[in-house]
């Protein structure tokens, strides 16, 4: 049974997209085979696997949705591109922000994403959604089809303070949409272990989340390597294979492997 997992934070800049990369490959590697679902508009994850021109693509999760609301027929591999072995991208392109706009008046259309991974789920192990930077529509219909939630937080205080939100739209959408939802971790990203400061944030996240949601005790630390993978085109496992944050990156995907054990 494949599992689906949304990576959500509504705060930008947090290592969301780089998540979705990197425990993407790592699955993969581990002889998974992964769809990643690029659910924003700024199409950031197709950038990062070095799709430079989304807008050209010829179908994107914007013509997924559009087929879905207008009840035409879609085959599974309809968009999906393969990009390496057991590893496959459902791109996006900026005509996304249109489509979140005629959702509104979708019927069901919290649940038109979930209509689309009945049909897709089970040509995978796992599939990752990486969701814009907000709550929106779009976020809501990941987190209705989604089995569990990874949130990457930088540990850092403002992004600390959007997690409250976040958690409480997780558990409405859990309440609401989707009984099964779990959250599957929070993931400290961007970490610099030097400072007092970080470590007095992941602290805090302890202390006031970690007896309810999961924290994950693997730190992705702060790594100029790591944030030069987009413009590269490449995940860390290629690009900086020795490096503390693909060690971290690693750990991320034996440790996600064992949950869904």
């Amino acid at each position: 049974m494949s599992r689906v997992i949304a990576i959500a934070n509504q705060k930008g800049g947090v290592g969301k997209t780089t998540s979705t990369v990197n425990l993407g490959a790592g699955l993969s590697s581990q002889g998974k085979k992964v769809l990643m679902i690029d659910l924003d508009p700024q199409a950031s994850l197709t950038l990062s696997l070095g799709f430079r021109e989304p807008d050209n693509l010829p179908a994107t999760i914007t013509n997924v949705i559009d087929r879905i609301v207008n009840d035409k027929g879609i085959n599974s591999s309809y968009g999906i591109i393969h990009v390496s072995d057991n590893l496959d991208l459902l791109p996006s392109s900026i005509d996304l922000s249109a489509a979140e706009v005629s959702l509104v008046n979708a019927m069901s259309r919290e649940l038109i994403l979930r209509s689309y991974m009945e049909q897709i789920r089970t040509e995978y192990d796992y599939v990752l959604i990486d969701c814009m930077p907000s709550l929106g529509i779009l976020t809501v219909n990941a987190l209705a089809c989604a089995d569990s939630v990874l949130i990457p937080v930088q540990a850092a205080y403002l992004p600390v303070k959007g997690l409250q939100q976040l958690i409480k739209t997780i558990y409405t959408v859990k309440r609401r949409l989707n009984n099964n939802l779990e959250i599957e971790g929070i993931l400290f990203t961007m970490v610099d272990k030097r400072t007092i400061y970080a470590k007095e944030i992941v602290q805090e996240v302890n202390e006031v989340y970690g007896k309810a949601i999961p924290v994950f005790q693997i730190e992705v630390p702060m790594s100029v390597r790591a944030s030069e993978t987009s413009q590269a085109g490449k995940n860390i496992f290629e690009y900086d294979p020795r490096g503390k944050a693909a060690t971290a990156y690693r750990e991320l995907s034996e440790e996600v492997l064992r949950h869904g054990c």
